[in-house]
């Protein structure tokens, strides 16, 4: 389970003495607990925002007037309560300051929701939806296949319309290997995609491909940020313009 590590500073507290932070974050790093983290500005430069009646007001200073701010923050991965409470207890600034520590909202693990994504490209893709398939996409996404970029969703659009005028019919695709990796608010996908379906002059399409995919967490959902494509074997010369999405398995 993840928990957030809310690091406490002090402004009366005499840190002088107080022991690095660098071997804390490379001991739990290395041990994958630490997911990510990183040091704040000092609280004279938050800027706090209410709105009322409509009406934004800003205050410069943090939310609450106290001795005790928050100065950093870690993502921790643990098994248990008792194991977050015993890594921020080794934190540096416990000494000095507090550690908040608090667990993540229960949600649907992020891999889940990937794949789930993929489930979807894969159902647009057989119905030849385009919409469906370009909103999987982030507005910034770069596409890389056979030496060209496609950078943007429109650009990516007009690629995949102009895949599709080269076959005919649903396409299925069977995915032989499908990893996920995921880093908090990225994550990469590695996937050995068979597509399959049937060329407009009436040939078959059976194309094999390696494709790398970044997903980025948009709040509500991941979407596909990059993608990379090769070909592991060309069955037909003209299949270089079929665009390919990988998603999960499905098979004919």
């Amino acid at each position: 389970m993840k928990y957030m590590l809310l690091v406490c500073g002090d402004d009366t507290a005499d840190a002088s003495g107080m022991a690095p932070v660098e071997p804390w974050v490379e001991d739990l790093g290395d041990r994958r607990v630490r997911l990510h983290g990183h040091r704040l500005a000092l609280p004279d430069r938050a800027v706090t925002v209410r709105v009322r009646g409509g009406e934004v007001l800003r205050s410069d200073g943090p939310f609450a007037e106290t001795k005790e701010y928050v100065a950093g923050f870690d993502i921790l991965e643990c098994d248990s309560l008792e194991e977050a409470i015993e890594a921020a207890a080794r934190h540096p600034v416990a000494a000095v300051g507090a550690m908040e520590v608090r667990p993540f909202w229960e949600d649907e693990d992020a891999e889940t929701r990937i794949r789930a994504l993929d489930a979807e490209l894969t159902a647009a893709l057989r119905e030849r939806d385009i919409d469906r398939m370009a909103a999987c996409y982030t507005p910034d996404v770069s596409e890389f296949r056979d030496g060209r970029e496609h950078r943007g969703v429109e650009a990516l659009r007009k690629s995949m319309e102009e895949g599709l005028r080269y076959v005919t019919g649903p396409v299925t695709r069977e995915v032989l290997d499908f990893r996920v990796h995921v880093d908090e608010s990225i994550a990469f996908g590695h996937a050995l995609v068979r597509l399959r379906g049937t060329r407009t002059d009436g040939a078959p399409l059976d194309d094999l491909m390696r494709v790398t995919t970044g997903y980025r967490d948009a709040g509500l959902r991941w979407l596909i940020a990059l993608e990379h494509v090769s070909h592991e074997h060309v069955s037909h010369e003209h299949i270089s313009h079929e665009h390919v999405i990988h998603g999960t398995e499905e098979r004919s």
